[in-house]
């Protein structure tokens, strides 16, 4: 039997703002209607009230207006979706969760939008009360959403409160330019409905299942708090050369730290503090540091010093090097540099096109963060292309990238999404997503919460999801909680291999 179609009741206080919102969704997937509440806390009361058999067939209720701008960037036409909700003297009322999902949803409208504290008052606030309210942390201030929530809002219920700023400070409500405010507020309002459309067409129960091993492994963990150390130790700045793994939100809170990320040692200064990133550097870049006097610290993850090893000694042995792994990464790059003269074999098809004698002793190793899937693939075209071929006696490709590749193996069947966690230039995350793929299930890699597209969970009602090993578990964390402001939602985790490897520090952060 087919699912029935998510219904969507929005409520708006005033007939001008639901004028705004109508038709309520433009969405043939979505019933909708549009309520008014009446204006202020009395009214929205009243009629919320009223509308209980209506609140009763609704999959997802949305509470959508105006509202007065606090916060100091908010401009008329701005759009505040509430991620909680307080009265007037700053007690909390509620929290929606899934606010961050709305409102990068409407970002990728091209509308100006972002979550915060919205305050509801019994009437309309103006001069030292903003200020008040902007220092209980509200950063748009409202007449109903309060009540409203508490009355219509049933634990599960998808819930969003959003308010489309016509005045501020600066343009307060019956002025000239608050007027215009009114007006560019409703153009934004009645621009919101297709988000709201797809927001509720994600509203629903749903399963949660959460792959295990996931998120940072021994490696990566070892670097970042290389750099943290290095920074507590000998003071701030400490420059590291590269992305020292492969994500964005590790590196913004290393940089807030006192780090500093460069692309090349010609940005660092002579003698300064220098660490190398976890995928490792060639003989070059070791030998320019030293030559220039820099205090280096190598957090180069062992089981890539691992693989250079392994190059040179297949090299000393008089073999000819091949490099499977992805052109470009910054791992590549380095085994590259570690052994001159390394060939790099990327796809199958590039095994045939090599300028090599094919009869020549030879050897291979790979990069570590690659699908093993895809590593077989070129091993097979490699032994069936050259004669006399070796192999290191254990897989390159690390323990913590199969581990997590085999959790999403397992995963993805059962599920009709699954959700990576990682930047887009993490090779293993990457990897993980089309392990995911190749299983027949729909997968999308994201760098956190807000590059989740509502469209991707309409009608998904089990959703996997993990994350690479760069990526931060607090990034699984928030994700679930949006995903929990959608309805009923129940979280499983789907053990897998248990994972109890350290590794030491370098010796300078000890």
């Amino acid at each position: 039997m087919a699912e029935p179609r998510p219904r969507l009741l929005v409520l708006a206080p005033l007939r001008v703002e639901a004028m705004a919102l109508f038709p309520p969704v433009p969405d043939p997937a979505v019933s909708a209607v549009v309520r008014r509440l009446g204006m202020g806390l009395a009214k929205a009361r009243q009629s919320s009230q009223r509308l209980a058999p209506e609140v009763k067939r609704a999959s997802a209720i949305a509470i959508a207006g105006l509202g007065g701008g606090i916060a100091p960037d908010l401009e008329p036409g701005d759009v505040v979706v509430a991620d909680r909700l307080v009265d007037s003297e700053g007690n909390e009322v509620a929290r929606l969760a899934s606010a961050p999902l709305l409102s990068a949803e409407l970002c990728r409208a091209g509308i100006r939008a972002r979550t915060g504290t919205v305050a509801s008052s019994d009437h309309i606030v103006t001069g030292q009360e903003r200020k008040r309210l902007g220092d209980l942390g509200a950063v748009a201030v409202d007449m109903e959403s309060t009540v409203a929530v508490a009355t219509v809002a049933p634990e599960g219920r998808a819930c969003a409160v959003v308010r489309a700023i016509s005045d501020t400070a600066e343009a307060e409500l019956f002025s000239p330019a608050g007027l215009v405010g009114v007006c560019k507020a409703l153009r934004s309002l009645h621009a919101s409905r297709p988000a709201l459309a797809r927001w509720a067409a994600a509203a629903g129960k749903r399963e949660v299942f959460l792959a295990e091993p996931r998120s940072f492994c021994a490696g990566v963990e070892r670097a970042i708090v290389t750099v943290e150390r290095a920074i507590e130790r000998y003071g701030a700045p400490v420059y590291v050369r590269r992305q020292i793994v492969h994500n964005a939100h590790v590196v913004s809170d290393l940089e807030a730290a006192g780090a500093i990320f460069v692309e090349e040692l010609e940005e660092v200064p002579d003698g300064a503090r220098v660490v190398f990133s976890a995928h490792g550097v060639g003989t070059a870049v070791h030998e320019e540091a030293g030559r220039r006097g820099m205090f280096a610290i190598d957090a180069t993850c062992p089981l890539v010093s691992k693989v250079h090893t392994e190059a040179r000694r297949f090299a000393a042995a008089g073999r000819q090097v091949l490099l499977v792994g992805h052109e470009g990464h910054d791992e590549v790059e380095g085994t590259l540099g570690t052994v001159p003269g390394t060939v790099l074999v990327s796809t199958p098809a590039d095994v045939h096109t090599l300028d090599l004698d094919r009869t020549a002793p030879t050897a291979v190793v790979t990069q570590t963060t690659l699908a093993t899937d895809e590593v077989r693939g070129v091993i097979d075209a490699l032994e069936s292309s050259f004669s006399d071929i070796a192999r290191p006696s254990a897989s390159d490709i690390c323990y913590a990238s199969q581990n997590r590749q085999e959790a999403v193996r397992a995963l993805a069947p059962s599920c009709d999404l699954v959700l990576v966690v990682g930047s887009a230039n993490s090779s293993n995350s990457n990897r993980l997503a089309e392990v995911a793929r190749r299983c027949g299930t729909e997968a999308h890699l994201v760098e956190d919460r807000s590059e989740i597209q509502l469209s991707w969970l309409a009608g998904k009602r089990r959703v996997g999801l993990t994350a690479g090993a760069s990526a931060p578990e607090k990034l699984v964390s928030e994700i679930v909680e949006c995903l929990s402001g959608l309805g009923p939602t129940e979280v499983t985790s789907r053990a897998g291999a248990n994972e109890h490897v350290n590794f030491p520090l370098p010796p300078e952060v000890r």
